[in-house]
């Protein structure tokens, strides 16, 4: 397969994605709500009382916003996009077309994941400049992070939403339905997996967790709070292995379910 057809199912599927606009739309508040009621109510609780709230910005507020939109909303996000690609030529009705075309169904499939991975980013990047807007805006004169922890909390970002994005792209091409992939990823997302990360009985088992493995990269504390605080710690390569095995795993049986389904 030539680079100029990979370029033109890429911008495809990007274009496909540009214009569902519910989709993009609804990620976007996700993305961005969140965010902006998190500094409006603690620019207010500053402002009325000084003394038992502390400044909505500086490295406080900096982390506080990181993990509301790496940890949270950010990976809501992603799942919409994710699931929205992965089966949406299925619930369209158009998985036919692009089969008698004769191209390949795992090219079909694998153009999904980066043009789904780019408008999930577009989104978080959109969120990661609220977050740093509000840093610096509501310091109210206290230490702010340095250029460094900035990076690496875009890199954080980005990796626990475009991780959640493509194991969501996978499993929406498994089950081929976008709503029951959309029902299933949220609910894990949200419910099982901080359930399961609190069970302290598990042990190390909660090392194949996605959340436990993503947070260990986290440039910042959880000071204790938050359902997706790391509850156990991994080294960096275990953490590694678990993202790339869910990886691999659902991105293995999306294309598998691609390859095998009736058009």
């Amino acid at each position: 397969m030539s680079a100029t057809l990979v370029a033109q199912m890429f911008g495809a599927d990007l274009l496909k994605l540009r214009k569902r606009r519910g989709t993009v739309i609804w990620a976007l508040v996700l993305a961005l709500g969140p965010l902006l009621v998190f500094f409006i109510v603690r620019a207010a609780q500053h402002s009325s009382n000084p003394l038992a709230h502390g400044p909505a910005g500086g490295i406080g507020g900096y982390g506080d916003a990181l993990r509301l939109l790496a940890n949270f909303f950010g990976p809501l996000a992603a799942i919409m996009v994710g699931t929205d690609s992965g089966a949406g030529d299925v619930a369209a009705g158009v998985f036919r077309d692009l089969v008698v075309t004769g191209r390949s169904r795992v090219a079909l499939f694998s153009s999904r994941v980066p043009a789904a991975l780019c408008m999930c980013w577009l989104v978080i990047c959109a969120g990661f400049v609220l977050v740093v807007i509000g840093t610096y805006a509501f310091a109210s004169g206290t230490p702010t992070p340095d250029g460094q922890l900035i990076i690496d909390g875009l890199l954080f970002t980005l990796l626990s939403t475009g991780t959640i994005c493509a194991v969501a792209v996978g499993f929406a091409a498994l089950t081929g339905s976008r709503p029951a992939a959309l029902t299933v990823l949220i609910g894990w997302q949200l419910v099982a997996s901080p359930l399961l990360a609190g069970i302290s009985s598990l042990g190390s088992s909660r090392r194949i967790i996605l959340s436990q493995a993503i947070e260990q990269f986290s440039p910042v504390t959880t000071n204790g709070h938050g359902p997706f605080k790391a509850q156990v710690t991994m080294p960096d390569g275990i953490a590694l292995l678990v993202i790339g095995i869910w990886l691999i795993c659902f991105l293995a049986l999306g294309a598998w379910r691609t390859r095998t389904m009736d058009a």
